[in-house]
């Protein structure tokens, strides 16, 4: 079993009253909830923060080539109309 530690938080009445009733719901304990969802949290600004790291490093290069916003909008018309939705998103 993994190590785990204590930790306490203040919750609004509204989200600890829906946490016990999905608790409720899915026969899981508040805890394995909350830490579920401080993971996918965890994992998704992760994720975000490094891809933008990533971003950065890349923009910061020295062979780095930047367009102009007429230029990528000329790029996308181009594109089929199923990309073109799939790239909006």
């Amino acid at each position: 079993m993994p190590r785990t530690t204590t930790m306490t938080l203040r919750l609004p009445a509204q989200v600890k009253a829906r946490l016990e009733n999905l608790a409720k719901s899915t026969d899981r304990s508040k805890a394995y909830l909350a830490s579920r969802a401080i993971e996918d949290y965890l994992e998704a600004q992760e994720w975000q923060v490094k891809a933008i790291k990533d971003a950065v490093h890349e923009a910061d290069s020295p062979g780095a080539v930047f367009l102009e916003h007429e230029e990528v909008e000329a790029r996308l018309k181009k594109l089929p109309a199923p990309a073109r939705k799939r790239r909006a998103r």
